[in-house]
């Protein structure tokens, strides 16, 4: 952002860079909204909501920005303040997008294993990487270097949730509601969202309940991952211990953005199912997806059979968190998945089963 000259008023150039991103989010397009072709009995449909198609490649092109808009309001980012933040993934690249918009440095700090793919996706929108081992000491030293460098941690496990304007009109609830009116559709009968902080399941929650819409919400689990266990039984603070194999979602423990009571379901879904759902998706609609959405189609195929076993009707929405560019040496990659002990072959036919003949039967006969 031009470091103008004008207004030197204490939070002068805050408020700019507010309005700034403010109009950013109002110019931004909404993403496509895709069919899936079903088979099988009528009164259902599943929509793709596309947010590979966010400029920055990813779901968390919002929440990053509002991220942004809540620490510029609250005084914790001036001109000249240096921006730290703990993660590799699609949140590191959508902050690196914002920082450089507003002219400031940024700075993750992932783990010494983390790719080159993903530090250069990082670096090319203009962010630093640091590196650091073990693992989990990203966070303590995220924070130690802003705290050392007179900087801002953003820390978005932890502000996310409450950064995200939900009311918004642009939000991903009031996208998906609106695109289906366009089409002349009723509200979904059912979302299904995949869980990384959290952050999304409970914006798109209460923007459903500020509309009053019936809309029920589902969230999609991989293994190894605390929500469903936590959901489940009822603790909000349960951990696993254990990393979560498909990017983008699941945690070892429930992260404090996450709401359970905003969520009508949590779907825990094998890893193989999750790698093949991606790929059949990419197969019959041409979108090239990352693994989340492929557990958020297999978790949309099963609430589409208990709609249908229950004389449900109305659309199911599932949410396709980013793109699959980056993963086509290892998701996409057959030697990857099998070195790594997820056989694609039985969910992959279950799949194309329901598909075309709107019969799902997990396990049965091929």
């Amino acid at each position: 952002m031009p470091r103008e000259n004008g207004d030197k008023r204490p939070g002068a150039w805050a408020r700019r860079a507010v309005d700034r991103l403010l109009a950013d989010r109002a110019a931004e397009r909404p993403t496509p909204l895709h069919a899936f072709p079903l088979a099988g009995p009528g009164g259902t449909a599943l929509y793709l909501k596309d947010e590979s198609r966010r400029p920055t490649g990813s779901l968390k092109h919002g929440p990053a920005r509002d991220l942004f808009i809540d620490a510029l309001r609250r005084g914790r980012i001036d001109r000249d303040t240096p921006l730290y933040e703990a993660t590799s993934g699609n949140m590191a690249v959508a902050q690196a997008h914002f920082a450089r918009l507003l002219d400031l440095e940024y700075t993750a700090v992932v783990p010494e294993r983390t790719g080159p793919a993903k530090r250069r996706r990082i670096e090319s929108r203009g962010g630093r990487v640091h590196p650091v081992d073990p693992p989990l000491a990203v966070y303590e030293r995220a924070g130690e270097l802003a705290r050392t460098h007179g900087g801002h941690y953003l820390d978005h496990l932890q502000q996310v949730g409450r950064a995200i304007d939900f009311a918004s009109p642009s939000s991903l609830g009031a996208e998906i509601l609106g695109d289906l009116e366009r089409l002349g559709e009723p509200d979904p009968a059912w979302i299904v969202l995949g869980a990384g902080t959290g952050a999304t399941s409970a914006a798109v929650g209460r923007a459903l309940r500020r509309r009053g819409s019936g809309t029920r919400l589902a969230v999609v689990d991989p293994e190894n991952s605390a929500y469903f266990p936590g959901w489940a039984s009822g603790v909000r603070d349960y951990t696993t211990g254990m990393p979560s194999r498909i990017e983008g979602i699941g945690r070892p423990r429930m992260e404090p953005a996450f709401d359970p009571d905003l969520v009508d379901l949590v779907i825990p879904v094998p890893d193989a199912a999750s790698v093949a759902a991606m790929r059949h998706l990419h197969a019959v609609t041409g979108v090239l997806a990352g693994p989340s959405s492929g557990s958020c189609l297999w978790g949309a195929c099963q609430v589409l059979d208990r709609m249908r076993r229950d004389g449900a009707g109305g659309p199911v929405v599932l949410i396709v968190g980013d793109g699959g560019e980056a993963y086509h040496d290892t998701y996409y990659d057959d030697s990857w998945s099998t070195g790594r002990g997820l056989d694609l072959a039985g969910p992959l036919r279950v799949l194309r089963r329901f598909t075309e003949t709107g019969d799902w039967t997990p396990g049965g006969p091929s």
